[in-house]
């Protein structure tokens, strides 16, 4: 399959997903978020052993792009749960992925960035690199990436991050259980291939069927969870904050939140 957002290879058994927008940051758009699901699907059905997911340029993935932004304004109430649900199967096609997947981190993974490097099964990043869950800033509600965090992390950390909104660094998120490992930059490269070679000595099988199990385990809990997660941004994308979150970010101003 052609992609032209980002770039997919296969070598040795490892299939690499490279976010490559470079010039925005990596930033999600409707495009790439298709893109991202179709390329795993083609991977799960491939002979490869291993998925690793790399980010063009200077940032792993920046969150919603600008243009997507831009555009939420204007949709349809359908528009707004096609948006959401698409953004779920991503992240639950990450999630369910039945190869190991591991994120290589060198810069900053940010709002639905932060959801795509710390859901996979690895997560290596550079020292400093920054992460956040940063939606309630511009009045976004962060419904479907809550789900797995509490899974992640519990749900006081999670409380934490989710209703700051504030950034933290590699080291803070290997604290939490978010990042395996800080890795210096020049070494990066290296140690994703070391796991991948430590991933590949292991029973294929074996390790489908581990991932396999620890899906069933948390399936119930997350299909009733990113249901209500589904619900809540349906709901949070008809309000006033919603629409001025939007509109400061744009106009690069302070946010005027109405009253609850």
């Amino acid at each position: 399959m052609s992609y032209s957002t980002i770039l997919v290879t296969e070598e040795y058994g490892v299939c690499t997903i490279t976010l490559n927008r470079p010039e925005r940051r990596n930033a999600l758009t409707p495009e790439m978020q298709q893109e991202l699901i179709a390329a795993m699907r083609e991977a799960a059905a491939s002979n490869c052993r291993v998925v690793v997911f790399a980010g063009a340029g200077e940032s792993f993935c920046a969150g919603l792009d600008l243009s997507a932004l831009q555009a939420m304004s204007d949709r349809s109430a359908a528009e707004h749960t096609a948006d959401a649900e698409r953004i779920a199967l991503l992240f639950r096609t990450l999630y369910e992925l039945p190869k190991p997947t591991i994120a290589a981190v060198h810069g900053a993974a940010v709002a639905g960035g932060t959801g795509l490097a710390t859901m996979c099964d690895f997560t290596l990043a550079v020292p400093g690199a920054k992460f956040g869950y940063t939606e309630v800033r511009i009045g976004f509600v962060p419904a479907v990436v809550s789900a797995f965090l509490v899974l992640q992390i519990g749900e006081k950390a999670a409380r934490d991050l989710l209703l700051t909104g504030r950034l933290f660094t590699s080291e803070e998120a290997e604290r939490l259980g978010l990042v395996s490992e800080v890795v210096p930059l020049d070494k990066l490269a290296a140690r994703t291939v070391e796991l991948v070679g430590v991933l590949k000595t292991n029973s294929p099988e074996a390790l489908t069927a581990t991932k396999r199990l620890l899906r069933a385990q948390s399936k119930a809990w997350l299909d009733s969870a990113i249901a209500e997660a589904l619900a809540a941004s349906a709901e949070a994308r008809t309000t006033h904050d919603f629409r001025e979150g939007i509109s400061a970010f744009l106009e690069k101003r302070k946010p005027v939140w109405g009253t609850t």
